[in-house]
């Protein structure tokens, strides 16, 4: 009897220890399992909630009147764009881009809350150009910045023109010496010395370097300031004699000169490439339409919009040193 209970003592002790083992181990398995999960869930909320780590952003300038009347071709060409760029509009003053005023949610509120009247053929053209540089430097990933009129359409996707623009280390601006054309005051000696004006095409692409050397300077605009003053043309000038000492006819045209001029005084040009990324066209001397010979490159019409046009530009683009990521026409 006594040996009988002894037994059913060891068989509750031994059952008792199998359950705690038992109990431990599943509580050990559990624990494994919750640490597993945990350890997922943490992954999964990292790849969820941490902000993607963002590249270099293109900064598109836009020199704008007021609407921007090609806006859902540019609409179309940013949903390609995911966030590698940036947009700035300069509008005339007190001009809001908004519901009322733009269709496209690229442009709602991108206008600038500093920009300044400008007059075509004087300084505040450029000052238009410095303006729209002072806000794109405020955002650190902005790499590359492009000036566009509110008449450039863009000739190729998104994709290629980032790629094709930040695969070059300089920046694009159409700069030659020019000392015939009697833009360049002698007044302006020596601050700025005639060996050093350039001129060429507003539409530049700027590296950040040279963007801040633009916004930081404080020599080469004062004397654009001061001595580009455009001065009244006469009626039917093209029929009047000009006389052949035009050293008293400043008519400085500041926005084809002035980025050009300032990175030479810098001693910068071995750091562009010397073209424009973008098109226009110049040679009309031969076209019937009056109003189309002037000053201002062409503005296409509608009828001059043909395939057999698109298929020229982009063709001619696909030359050597002859890429142009976009189209511009004149403003009138």
């Amino acid at each position: 009897m006594k040996r009988k209970v002894i037994q059913q003592r060891w068989k509750k002790k031994l059952f008792a220890l199998i359950f705690v083992v038992f109990c431990f181990g599943s509580f050990l398995f559990m624990q494994t399992r919750y640490n597993h999960v945990v350890g997922l869930v943490s992954l999964q909320r990292h790849f969820v909630s941490e902000p993607e780590v963002q590249g270099p952003k293109i900064a598109f300038l836009f020199i704008a009147r007021n609407r921007l009347p090609l806006e859902m071709v540019w609409d179309a060409f940013f949903r390609g764009g995911d966030s590698k760029f940036s947009i700035f509009v300069h509008c005339r003053p007190g001009f809001l881009l908004n519901k009322v005023t733009t269709k496209s949610p690229y442009f709602l509120n991108r206008q600038v809350n500093n920009s300044v009247q400008i007059e075509w053929g004087e300084a505040s053209m450029i000052e238009a150009e410095r303006v729209l540089l002072r806000h794109a430097l405020s955002d650190p990933l902005n790499e590359r910045f492009v000036f566009l009129s509110d008449s450039c359409i863009p000739l190729y996707n998104f994709t290629y023109t980032y790629d094709y623009i930040m695969s070059a280390s300089t920046s694009f601006v159409d700069s030659f010496a020019d000392t015939k054309e009697g833009r360049y005051n002698p007044k302006m000696d020596p601050v700025i010395p005639v060996y050093n004006w350039r001129k060429g095409s507003q539409w530049a692409v700027l590296t950040r370097k040279h963007a801040k050397v633009v916004v930081e300077d404080e020599t080469v605009f004062p004397m654009f300031q001061k001595y580009c003053k455009k001065k009244p043309l006469p009626e039917f000038w093209r029929d009047q004699y000009i006389p052949a000492d035009t050293s008293k006819i400043h008519n400085c045209i500041p926005d084809e000169h002035y980025v050009q001029t300032l990175l030479a005084q810098k001693g910068l040009e071995a750091e562009i490439t010397r073209r424009s990324l973008t098109h226009t066209a110049w040679d009309i001397s031969n076209s019937r339409d009056h109003e189309r010979r002037g000053w201002h490159p062409v503005t296409y019409k509608y009828s001059d919009a043909t395939p057999m046009l698109l298929k020229f530009i982009k063709v001619s683009s696909l030359l050597p040193l002859q890429n142009l990521p976009f189209e511009s026409t004149s403003i009138p």
